[in-house]
């Protein structure tokens, strides 16, 4: 009788615990979806959407758990952007299936998508158009030019990773990774006329655990730079050229490349 008191006991416990994990698994949240579409952004190439991208990232920045800014299908044209942390979820997708395009003629200095003080960012997917050959031309021309901007950047972040994304025709560098620790890029592929100059395809400084694999890399300048104050960086499977291959910096100023 005690014996099957106490098999009926087991059973009535184990009962609980899967009934009190299934409700813990139907109440959690699920990952938030901040669309730039539901925020007025328009896929025509021509209308300025950075206030809607802007909007969806302050959204995910302010979730709590998981979130994903998604850019849909289409052209997105973008002015200057900067999405700042810290953030209150360090799991944020940035999701692009379509295009973000830059203002033709752009020539602002500094950065055009700029990541600063986030942690665990994902940039996934899709496309970003710098739109550089208003300011090529300019400085083939030796005029009076505007300094230019760098595609992607993040600054001051941790654990992030850039995978997938195609970047085009960026005025300056493509993809800028300054005074991070933490960061992956894989797959990515950046092309840029062989003739474009200062359009680096990815530049690492004053960063650290940097990896960079399986890239496609043609450009007018080097494929990869790497300043100074860079540390554990690993690099593999980099599709280079056109472009001047991998430059370092002075090697005393470089460990664990």
């Amino acid at each position: 009788m005690a014996l099957v008191f106490i098999a009926e006991l087991n059973a009535m416990s184990s009962t609980i615990t899967i009934l009190l994990l299934l409700a813990l698994v139907l109440c959690s949240p699920a990952d938030a979806a901040f669309n730039i579409a539901d925020y007025g952004a328009k896929s025509d190439g021509r209308t300025d959407s950075s206030e809607a991208l802007l909007s969806a990232w302050q959204a995910a920045c302010g979730s709590t758990g998981a979130a994903t800014v998604y850019v849909p299908s289409g052209s997105f044209l973008v002015r200057r952007a900067e999405f700042s942390g810290p953030c209150k979820s360090n799991k944020i997708k940035f999701q692009i299936d379509g295009t973000l395009v830059a203002p033709s003629g752009y020539g602002t200095a500094g950065e055009w998508l700029l990541f600063d003080h986030v942690e665990g960012v994902t940039v996934y997917g899709g496309t970003i158009d710098g739109r550089g050959s208003s300011l090529w031309a300019c400085k083939a021309a030796g005029h009076g030019c505007p300094a230019g901007a760098y595609s992607l950047v993040f600054r001051n972040s941790r654990g992030i990773m850039i995978s997938g994304v195609t970047s085009v025709n960026s005025e300056l560098y493509h993809i800028v990774i300054d005074n991070c620790d933490g960061a992956t890029i894989q797959g990515v592929r950046i092309t840029a006329p062989g003739n474009s100059p200062n359009t680096d395809g990815i530049h690492v400084q004053m960063s650290s655990h940097v990896t960079i694999t399986g890239a496609g890399i043609r450009t007018g300048d080097d494929c990869i730079s790497i300043g100074p104050g860079s540390t554990n960086l690993w690099i593999e499977q980099v599709n280079c050229g056109p472009g001047h291959g991998i430059r370092q910096a002075k090697f005393n100023q470089l460990r664990n490349i």
